[in-house]
Formats: structure tokens, sequence, C-alpha cells
């Protein structure tokens, strides 16, 4: 599911590893160190859709937004986290379908340099406290900057891969990294990115998008229901 639609894998990997028994703040430190191995092999198959002029902006506003929602995310419960969890995974979807819902604001929107590093900061900034590293907005966000939906998720799995790199340390720090399972995860991760990366490319907008919609959602409740029964 990262390489198809380019979100980083923790939208997919972090409900699956809380549902499977692990504490959620593990969830978020294995999901952000499997994110740069990933996140590089899918990279690697949408590498002819990266777009190099957007990509630096988009990694300096997405380290900056990561390295500061990091330091606060322990200090967060855990039916909270999941709350959020679930808030950034209906934002996510809103945004890819924004400039259809509100067209009259999306053309408002301008893809200038700032804008593209103060968006992402803010939506690193978000998306770091449920162990991310943006990628599960940086799509839709991309997309609402007037980018194609297949460059948009090439530019976010490039982007990706810097941004968990910030969160990692400060993850590993709180002692939030197991490694046998980080090990494992990351030995499926890197095959069904590039699995994934293949599948994207040969798959209608239209389809990526729908995909994405109804996968977030599904996921984001995983975590939801799993923090309100484990409560």
């Amino acid at each position: 599911m990262s390489g198809m639609f380019g979100i980083g894998g923790g939208s997919v990997r972090t409900p699956l590893m809380y549902a499977s028994g692990l504490p959620l703040l593990s969830a978020f430190g294995i999901n952000l160190l499997v994110i740069p191995f990933s996140s590089s092999m899918a990279a690697i198959g949408h590498r002819k859709n990266i777009d190099w002029r957007v990509a630096p902006s988009v990694i300096i506003g997405g380290i900056s937004g990561t390295v500061a929602g990091s330091f606060l995310v322990g200090k967060i419960q855990t039916l909270t986290l999941a709350i959020i969890f679930l808030l950034v995974s209906f934002l996510t979807v809103s945004g890819m379908y924004m400039d259809r819902l509100i067209p009259g604001l999306a053309k408002k929107i301008h893809p200038g340099k700032k804008n593209i590093i103060g968006g992402t900061f803010c939506l690193n900034f978000i998306t770091a406290m449920r162990g991310g590293s943006g990628g599960s907005l940086f799509p839709a966000f991309l997309k609402l900057m007037k980018m194609d939906i297949h460059k948009a998720i090439a530019t976010s799995l490039f982007a990706t891969i810097f941004s968990a790199l910030a969160g990692v340390g400060i993850y590993w720090y709180r002692g939030d990294i197991v490694l046998l399972p980080a090990t494992m995860v990351i030995a499926g991760s890197v095959f069904g990115a590039r699995l994934g990366s293949l599948v994207s490319v040969k798959t209608k907008s239209l389809w990526l998008e729908i995909g994405l919609s109804v996968l977030l959602i599904i996921m984001a409740l995983i975590v939801l229901i799993k923090a309100i029964f484990a409560g």
C-alpha cells in the first residue's frame, strides 16, 4: 500500500502493528524506522515522476514539522493519539477532494515555495504526533498544489525518507523502537513497497484516489477501536 499510494506506509503499518499487540508508541517508532527503507524502494519505481523543483521545499518543511511534533507525542495519552490518527485520516481524504468540494478555495491556493514549506511543516507536525512522516498527507496536499497525482505520490515518497529519519532519533532516544519487530516489519515493507510502486505507475489516477481514501479510513478506525477497548 505504501508503494501504491505514496503514503509512507504508516497509515497501514501503524494500525496493523498496534492491532497485533505492540504499544501504540512502539508502533509509531517502528513505523518511522521502516519508512526510509520502504519509501526508498518505492521511490525508485516512481523516480521518473519526482518533481525535483518542489522536493526540496517539501523536505525542509517536513523535517521541521516532524521534529517539533515528535517531541510532543510522548506526553499524549493513547486514546487521544488514536483520535488524532482518525482525524488526520479524514483530513487526508478531504484534502484529496478539496478541489471538488471547495473549488473556490482550492483555486486561491498557489503552489509557491513558502506555501509548500509552511504547509508541509503543519502537516508533518500533525502526523508526527501519530507516528508518521507526513506521507499520508503529502499526496493530498501536493495535489492541492496543482500537482498531478502520480507526481504527488512520487515526490511524497522521496520526501518522507528524510522527514522519517528526522523523527527516528527522537523515538529511539525515548526507547519506543523495539528491534525484533522492527526488523521483521522492515523485511516485509521493502518488498511490498517495491511491488506496490510497480502497480501504481500502471493504475489510473481516479482509482488511486478512491483506493487511498477507503484504505485510510479503514485503518484509522482500527486504531480507534483498539484504543477504546484497550482503555
